[in-house]
């Protein structure tokens, strides 16, 4: 009998082994893809003007709003007969349908000239802020920002040398 068991071990040994490396390894498939999306772009629509002013010999201020409100601080005025054209800037955001994104406004004051006559642009807002929605792949984006009158400014036309950036990015 042991000798009978001595020749069956490896045997047994054997359809083990084999039995357990059949049923160890087993194979599953995947594939990739890749998905490009729609390019976010962004276009300006309106420049930003904040309109006819007064100033006298004290400093002020005009917040313009997104919404192309304007208040005056300081010295600053208003001629109710004489506004001129007062607008926010105004872009449009245009991307994959429904995605959110990031704004950016300006981090720096942009510089407005006539002659040697400056005056600064800075603390910039925006509706929406600080993220929008493109609902049906569209938003419109608009910039309002704090125009710094020094005293006693010379009449003129102010402008930017350089235009300031907006920036937008996917979230």
């Amino acid at each position: 009998m042991m000798k009978a068991l001595i020749k069956i071990v490896p045997v047994i040994i054997a359809l083990f082994l084999i039995t357990g490396t059949a049923f160890a390894q087993v194979t599953a498939s995947a594939t990739a893809s890749a998905t490009i999306l729609e390019p976010i772009s962004i276009t300006k629509t309106v420049d930003m003007n904040f309109g006819n002013l007064a100033v006298n010999a004290t400093p002020g201020t005009i917040i313009l709003t997104p919404e192309s409100g304007r208040t005056a601080t300081g010295g600053v005025t208003f001629l109710p007969s004489n506004t001129g054209t007062i607008t926010a800037a105004s872009f449009t955001v245009t991307g994959l349908a429904d995605a959110t994104y990031s704004i950016t406004l300006p981090a720096t004051p942009t510089v407005i000239s006539n002659g040697g006559n400056d005056m600064t642009v800075d603390t910039w807002t925006s509706t929406p802020t600080p993220t929008g929605t493109l609902t049906g792949g569209t938003e419109t984006l608009n910039v309002g920002a704090t125009l710094n009158v020094p005293a006693s400014s010379p009449s003129g036309i102010y402008t930017s040398a350089t235009p300031f950036n907006v920036t937008v990015n996917y979230n």
